[in-house]
């Protein structure tokens, strides 16, 4: 029903945004909509899967600059394209690993745990800029952001790609399931045989992955990398899956929901801008949406408890 409620939502914010600006509704318009999700997008996705295990993952605000550092010096160090992309999405899989390590065998709060790795693999990123913008010299780095299939960047089939696949992933397999499973009910899920240890690694290791991919697509499109890319991750892919019917208690979100989540905040930022409101004022909205958003995900727990 969320989930629902958000689509209306994002039906009556079009159409809002589209009487008050005529260029809301241009095509032109519309791919940088999905041109600006595409990074969020995919972070969200990540943040998806730890949610609904019943985690949390502050992390992604320092995997995805660290990522866009790291892919920025490889390819000016003549690595190739390809495995500069290769190293920059391994780093974030080894901070996801060290998320869910700590979280399962140190037996520390998520939120603890994320907060502590964002605050490392950002002073990480920081340290290899040396706090400096790295403009990367090989032009074939922006790949992502090119245009090869009609009018739509790259990255926005990418970040479509992942979202069925995690679709799919959620909906029709066994380890899908087990994330629901794991969320709703941890002792219960290892009374029944899981190994709800490697599974809790494994959902922060494709948290850590799609962030890291989400700061190869900041440093592709902006041909550069930067500590300061991408630092708002946290609060904005949190915000995309309860949004979208996710519940930080966990058990509960999916793609679906989360992508609608994501293109309410993708069109309230383009509207708002359009509507030439400061860039301050926007944060405070998301900051309101988010809060909305969570204090209905609270209300939907309750009836459903009562009932």
């Amino acid at each position: 029903m969320q989930s629902l409620g958000i689509s209306a939502f994002l039906v009556i914010l079009i159409g809002v945004f589209s009487s008050l600006s005529p260029a809301f509704i241009s095509s032109g318009n519309a791919i940088g909509i999905l041109t600006g999700i595409s990074f969020i997008g995919l972070v969200a996705l990540g943040q998806t899967l730890v949610i609904i295990a019943g985690g949390f993952d502050l992390s992604v605000a320092g995997v995805a600059p660290l990522a866009a550092v790291v892919f920025a010096k490889l390819v000016n160090a003549g690595t190739s394209v390809l495995l500069s992309i290769v190293g920059a999405v391994l780093v974030g899989v080894l901070v996801g690993v060290v998320n869910g390590v700590i979280v399962t065998k140190g037996k520390i709060n998520p939120l603890i745990t994320t907060l502590g790795m964002l605050s490392i693999s950002g002073g990480l990123a920081f340290t290899l800029a040396e706090g400096q913008s790295i403009p990367i010299a090989n032009l074939t780095a922006g790949f992502l952001a090119d245009t090869d299939i009609g009018l739509v960047p790259n990255q926005v089939w990418l970040t479509g790609s992942a979202f069925v696949a995690i679709t799919v992933v959620l909906r029709f397999t066994t380890y899908g399931r087990s994330l629901y499973a794991l969320g709703g009910n941890r002792e219960a899920s290892w009374l029944a045989g899981m190994r709800v240890d490697a599974i809790t690694i494994s959902v922060y290791a494709f948290s850590g992955t799609l962030a890291a991919v989400g700061g190869v697509i900041l440093a592709s499109q902006l041909l550069a990398g930067d500590g300061n890319l991408g630092t708002t991750a946290a609060l904005l892919s949190v915000a995309a899956v309860v949004l979208g019917g996710g519940s930080l208690k966990g058990g509960s979100g999916g793609a679906l929901g989360t992508l609608a989540g994501v293109l309410v905040l993708g069109v309230l930022a383009n509207g708002l801008t359009l509507l030439h409101v400061s860039a301050f004022y926007q944060q405070i909205v998301t900051g309101v949406v988010l809060l909305a958003a969570v204090g209905l995900s609270n209300l939907r727990t309750q009836v459903t408890a009562s009932s």
